[in-house]
């Protein structure tokens, strides 16, 4: 008996202990710090070790140095996405720290798991989930007590740049960065069902502690949006409510303040939920607010994880279904919108949960500010303007064909997981050929680019020489959402606009004025069908006539001697 009372107490002790040494820095500081990256790391190591459903591994690289994490908990301890589908489990993939000033999801998951871990709370055994600790390593490293100033905790955290000063949240399209290429890899890996990108919001002040950014519902479009629009959303919401949170719409208002409502937040491509519903994942970006407190800020993310996790259990195989089928109907799809404008004339109407806003005299400029009230709240109904009208619609081809010297482009598709199959031989192909006519360009940098828009395109149909070796990628696969998007130039978040197809849109080769003038002349001899337009363009453009120089351009642009590369678009269509 007293043996058995020895141990019982030593194994009491263990177990607190082992309680003890699992607490975060969150947790032994109150709530007033955040993990180091470092802490965050060697954190979900212990955990690996003792617990078996729990598995760490490196993925690929980051601008940091360091390696990009992905952890799983997996209930049944297998940790092979292509099993865990085949076993009709649902992926959620979790992200954190993409800005790691914004680290409540950092703290919240590393607790969440270990809860999972020690039985304190439970995984349905249809759900696996899949956290990458931190997305932005070198952000996370460079730590500071001064950014953020506006943002109520924690003590001290990361910055938004990450190792090449980068706004990782721009970059899941073009790829500056290793992470970025890491991540797509892990999407691939992983296939989610459901992906959550933890964040905190700026701007207004409002009683809220917790917004939600959805993708568009009319974006996502078909089945999927719908469901998404009058069952997950609102799910989600119902769960939330139930633990006390009224959650509301990321607050994207377009006044000085919320107060006359706001519209939907357009979550491009090149965001991380912008990327993910291009292969048909249900997207989110969680934003708590940055003047509640973090201890608050972080059990809030905690709890819309434990409702994600729920109501994607409770409506599993409705998800699954909707995906499989709209990865169906994707590779059969004819036209694809690449365009997406709020429609202003509808709405919804949301409970608005605010502080009554008014000015004062700034004691820095004397001129009057913005202040918020927090002793005057109120309620009151105001419009979400949440639905959206798609626009240039574009017919899909058969097939793209990219020349091989374009590697930069099909490495990213690559990365993708796009199926493309290279030409076994050189080849002569008729196709569909996209020439630039025009363009603008942002006059400022953005993300280390000067993004294009505004494109005007010229098609015609050419017999075009291509290489053994180019890639001939076909449109009947469930990437072909994004294979529009980034291949077509005038989407917005295409690979034209994203300055990689810039080399055509300078002139390699040239004339002098005075010899072409007689190799021009001669030219128009022989072909009468160039002189017409020439004249035709004389008649109708005054400035055009009084200008040799532009009419001597004009004939060598429609002439066999004019560079077949200069402006021609690279990425060429095999159509019906």
């Amino acid at each position: 008996m007293k043996k058995l009372l020895i141990a019982t107490v030593c194994g009491m002790l263990y177990l607190q202990a082992s309680a003890q040494d699992l607490l975060t820095r969150f947790e032994r500081t109150q709530g007033l710090e955040t993990a180091t990256y470092t802490e965050c790391i060697s954190y979900y190591e212990q955990l690996d070790k003792r617990f078996p459903q729990i598995k760490m591994q490196e993925m690929g690289p980051t601008d940091a140095g360091y390696p990009l994490h992905l952890v799983i908990y997996s209930p049944q301890g297998d940790f092979d996405f292509n099993s865990l589908h085949k076993k009709n489990k649902r992926i959620i993939l979790i992200n954190n720290g993409i800005h790691p000033g914004e680290p409540d999801g950092i703290d919240a998951s590393m607790m969440l798991l270990r809860d999972l871990a020690q039985g304190k709370k439970h995984l349905p055994d249809n759900v696996v989930l899949a956290v990458i600790p931190v997305y932005n390593i070198g952000g996370s490293l460079n730590r500071s007590r001064d950014f953020r100033v506006n943002q109520n905790g924690p003590e001290a955290f990361g910055s938004r740049g990450n190792g090449q000063n980068l706004d990782l949240n721009r970059d899941f399209i073009k790829c500056d960065s290793k992470n970025a290429r890491s991540f797509q890899q892990i999407y691939q890996l992983t296939d989610p069902d459901v992906f959550v990108d933890n964040h905190v919001s700026n701007g207004a002040d409002y009683q809220h502690v917790m917004t939600l950014l959805s993708t568009q519902h009319d974006k996502l479009g078909g089945p999927m949006g719908e469901f998404l629009n009058k069952e997950f959303e609102p799910g989600l919401y119902k769960l939330m409510k139930a633990r006390g949170y009224d959650l509301i719409p990321y607050v994207n208002h377009f006044g000085e303040t919320p107060d006359s409502g706001w519209t939907e937040y357009a979550d491009g491509p090149r965001y991380s939920s912008g990327y993910t519903t291009l292969f048909h994942t249900f997207g989110f970006v969680p934003e708590t607010h940055m003047l509640k407190p973090y201890p608050q800020r972080v059990k809030a993310t905690y709890e819309l994880m434990e409702c994600f996790i729920q109501f994607v259990s409770e409506h599993s195989d409705a998800i699954k279904n909707l995906r499989e089928q709209t990865k169906l109907a994707v590779k059969t799809q004819s036209t694809f919108p690449l365009e997406w404008k709020t429609d202003m004339s509808r709405h919804s109407t949301l409970t608005f949960k605010g502080f009554t806003a008014g000015h004062k005299t700034s004691d820095i400029s004397g001129q009057p500010r913005l202040y918020y009230d927090r002793s005057q709240p109120y309620e009151r109904q105001i419009p979400f303007y949440n639905y959206a009208t798609a626009g240039n619609f574009v017919q899909k081809p058969e097939a793209y064909i990219i020349p091989q010297g374009w590697w930069t482009v099909t490495d990213l598709l690559k990365n993708s997981h796009v199926t493309m199959r290279r030409l076994a031989n050189d080849t002569t192909i008729e196709v569909e050929v996209y020439h630039i006519d025009d363009y603008k360009t942002a006059a400022r940098p953005f993300e280390k680019h000067y993004l294009h828009n505004q494109v005007k395109l010229t098609v015609t149909r050419e017999r075009i020489a291509f290489r053994k070796g180019d890639y001939y990628i076909p449109m009947d696969q469930t990437a072909n959402r994004y294979l529009m998007e980034t291949l077509e130039p005038t989407g917005g978040d295409s690979f034209f606009a994203w300055n990689f197809f810039d080399a055509i849109l300078t002139q390699k080769e040239g004339y002098s004025s005075y010899v072409f003038e007689d190799t021009g002349a001669e030219y128009l001899q022989h072909h009468p069908e160039v002189k017409a337009e020439l004249e035709k363009r004389r008649a109708t453009d005054t400035a055009f006539a009084n200008n040799g120089a532009a009419q001597l351009d004009f004939v060598y642009r429609h002439s066999q001697y004019a560079e077949p590369g200069f402006l021609r678009y690279p990425v060429f269509r095999i159509v019906k």
